[in-house]
Formats: C-alpha cells, structure tokens, sequence
C-alpha cells in the first residue's frame, strides 16, 4: 500500500563490525562482545522495546581475500570477520522475546537442501513462526575453495541449482507433512500416522532426494523468503520466489529504479507485483541538529582505513581493487563474484565515472548502502523521500557503532517517525504475537501465485484423490 509505514529491520552480522570499516575502533563501541550471547539477547530486547519489527543477519561462508591476494587488510580491519554461524542466535534472541522476527541468510550453494529444510522448520518451531531465509548462492571463491569446489560457480549456474533447491525445500515443508499428520494417540500407540507422511522422490539435475521431511509442520511450513540479487538472472529469481527483496543503491531515483524493475520480474512470474516487499539498506547517522550530526559522521569516516573499505568491496566484486590507481575511473567489468555489486557503481549513475578513491569515500560508511546523516527532522524528510519516490516498504538499517548507532536512532530519530506515521504506532501491552508472515502480509502461509503455495495445493488435491 502506497505510503504506507515503513517495516523497520535492523542489519548486522555475527561478526564485530559489518559495513561500516572500522566501527570496532569507535569510542563505545561494543562490536568485541559479539562472542557474547547475552549480548544479543540485550540487543533483541532492546529492538523488541522499540518496536523494530525485526532483525536480518547477514552471512558469508568465505572470507575477504581478493584485496592484493591476501586476507590481510581484512583481518586488520575485522571485515565481517572473524564470523560465527548467525542461524546459532536466532533462538536465544526468541527466547526472551515474543514480537521480534529473524531473517537470517544460509546458502542455497553449500547447504544440501534437506538439512536447510530442517535447519528452518526447527527456528520456526523454536520462534513461534518468527523466521526467514535469505537465500543466497554464494559469491566468494575462499568459500568454494575451502567447501571443496575448484572454482565458484558462475552467477546462471549457481542460480539454475537454487531454482531446483528451491523445488526440493518446498516438497519437504509443503506436502510431505500433512497437517493433521501428528496424531499422539496413547491408545493405538501412534504419535505420527505413517499414511499421512510423504517421500517427495525428488531425482533432479543437481539433487536427489527420495524420502520425507525430518520435521512436523512448523507453524509457517514455508520460512518468510528474503532475497537480494540484482542481476537480471537475480531478478527473475527473486520476481519468482522472493516474498521480500534486499535492495541497496547510491540514489534514490536509481533505487526507484531497480523497485520497478523487480516489481516487473515478480508480474513475469505470473505473481502480484505487491506481493513482494521492499527493504533498502539504509544507514542513519542522527543527532539533535544537523551539524552535530555531521561532525558523527565525519569522525566515523575519519576512523575507517582505506585498506579495509576497498578489502570489503575486494570480496564482494572478486576484483582486486589494490590493481588500480585510486584516481583512474573504474569501469564496468565482468565478474563472477558481485556482478550486481559492480553494476551499482559503474551503472547507477550513467553521468559519473567512479574511481576506486570515490568508492572507498562512499563506502566507508554503511557500506554500499545509502547514508542519511542530520537531525531527527532531517532524517525524517529523506525517509519520507525514499519510501514516497523510490516505492520502498522498509529499511534495514546498519550502524556506524555497534549498537550505539540503533540506540541513537532509537532515541533520536524513531519519536519523530512516528509522530509522522513514517513508522507504525508504538505497540499496545496487550497486542498479541504473529509470524513474520503475517506481520507482512495478514497470513501464515505463502500467498496466492507462489510457488510453495502452488506445491501446498498441489499435494492437498493428491491426499483428497
């Protein structure tokens, strides 16, 4: 719904530091206590108490080594490393929360899908139905590497394995459970009807998975399915499989851009283009006036080393940034790791050749989101702009300390959000937990036009033959 209020995530990793290079040397910053459950526990509750609707965890399986060859930079700069297993937090955070969701990133590449499928019926038992995949294919060649690949796939490859993982998962959360399967029947001794429990016989290109499910239905079968490809190949997965889609860009009016053009891929896919939500990587420095807001974020920039921002987008592109002058325009190039990444930069802004010293200077906070520095006032009238002009349904907002930087907003920017209507009301004592699902859409199982519901329905007209 047009001007609607903003879903409001926060954004982070398993790790010290995410985006913004060298948070960690920040005044306050907490990001070394990130091997510390309580920790995270304060973080949920204190989200939960402000009224985020969630928290998404970022994730990589390899690390950043492309910069000069070598992981040096990224290891002095704690870039997104060293980086535990974030799927880990997700039920300790539940626990001591009721309203708080979890989006959390696995990789389709990596994972074989009949242990994910369990992985993710288990979170969404454990969080009440509070949970949701990223899906992701994987971009770092020290991943495949040291996950026992020669090379990385190339971006169709890995994309033609997801679709088919994409097949097998929704067999074992949708059909191969029925509902009422679970009978716990102390006289006949049955806790589970076998006639009501199905192998998919799944025998595939890339997969071959012949029996059933390891897990009784969890309360959303299908976790909520984030994406964030923007490639074209991206795309046209996202547009068929996605219920929310991550986007990040320089602009809004190239924001604004990409939202149409994933709206088109969704209507391709033969689904309603506003059956999918929206979610921009944005980062929010604020302070009560603008230019003690300016002078934050300045310091901030100040505190990130060079080295770190370009071993970040080193890993994320697969291009060895060390290989060019600071000052030389960087044009497009092909690569197997973050073409989408490149495509940002060299393609976005049609007008404007970016140098890998330009890069650096925009990256160096919130990464390779946009940044929103000034007063509450002011941060209230670009979030306005970007939801408003670009057609966005939330944000997932990074940080520039850790978690200094959502407290601030908190305190700061969130009041005036909602006297605006930006955000949604504060909630009542009284209101009562949902899913994820039904926080963005009113329903705990996929929409009409999706492929999960399709397999659902599909299974439910075979057991009434």
């Amino acid at each position: 719904m047009k001007n609607a209020p903003l879903s409001l995530f926060a954004f982070d990793v398993f790790a010290p530091s995410h985006l913004t290079s060298g948070s960690w040397r920040a005044e306050g910053d907490q990001g070394h206590r990130y091997t510390d459950l309580q920790y995270w526990t304060g973080i949920a509750q204190t989200l939960e108490n402000a009224g985020f609707d969630g928290i998404f965890f970022a994730d990589n399986v390899g690390y950043h080594d492309v910069f000069r060859g070598n992981g040096d930079a990224a290891l002095r700069d704690a870039a997104q490393f060293p980086i535990n297993d974030p799927t880990v937090l997700i039920s300790g955070m539940a626990a001591v929360t009721k309203h708080l969701t979890f989006g959390v990133t696995v990789s389709a590449t990596y994972e074989p899908p009949y242990l994910l499928a369990r992985k993710f019926s288990s979170l969404d038992h454990l969080t009440s139905g509070r949970v949701g995949w990223n899906i992701v294919t994987s971009y770092s060649e020290a991943a495949a590497r040291n996950l026992g690949k020669e090379q990385q796939l190339t971006p169709a490859e890995r994309y033609d394995l997801a679709d088919e993982y994409m097949d097998v998962v929704y067999k074992l959360w949708e059909s191969s459970f029925e509902e009422d399967a679970v009978v716990r029947d102390a006289e006949s001794a049955t806790y589970i009807d076998p006639s009501k429990v199905h192998p998919i016989n799944h025998s595939g290109e890339h997969f071959t998975v012949p029996g059933f499910h390891l897990c009784e239905p969890s309360p959303q079968r299908t976790p909520v399915l984030f994406q964030a490809g923007s490639s074209s190949r991206g795309m046209e997965f996202g547009g068929k499989h996605a219920e929310a889609v991550f986007i990040q860009g320089t602009s809004v009016n190239g924001a604004k851009r990409t939202v149409a053009k994933l709206r088109q891929a969704v209507a391709d896919a033969g689904r309603d283009p506003r059956d999918v939500k929206v979610v921009i990587l944005l980062t929010v420095v604020v302070a009560p006036t603008d230019e003690e807001a300016q002078a934050k974020y300045q310091q901030a920039v100040d505190n990130a080393p060079i080295d770190g921002i370009l071993a970040r987008f080193s890993g994320w592109t697969g291009i060895d940034m060390s290989e060019y002058e600071l000052d030389t325009p960087l044009r497009s190039v092909g690569t197997k790791a973050g073409q989408s990444m490149v495509d940002m930069f060299s393609k976005a802004d049609p007008d404007r050749e970016w140098t890998p010293r330009q890069i650096a200077e925009y990256l160096a906070v919130g990464g390779t989101g946009a940044t929103i520095v000034g007063s509450p006032e002011t941060v209230a009238a670009e979030l306005r702009r970007w939801r408003d002009e670009a057609d966005i349904d939330g944000i997932n907002l990074s940080y520039i300390t850790k978690p200094g930087g959502w407290e601030e907003f908190i305190e700061l920017a969130l009041p005036e959000l909602r006297d605006q209507g930006l955000v949604a009301p504060e909630r009542s004592e009284d209101q009562e937990p949902v899913t994820l699902r039904e926080k963005l859409f009113g329903q705990k199982y996929t929409l009409d036009g999706h492929p999960a519901t399709a397999e659902r329905a599909k299974h439910l007209s075979e057991a009434t033959r």
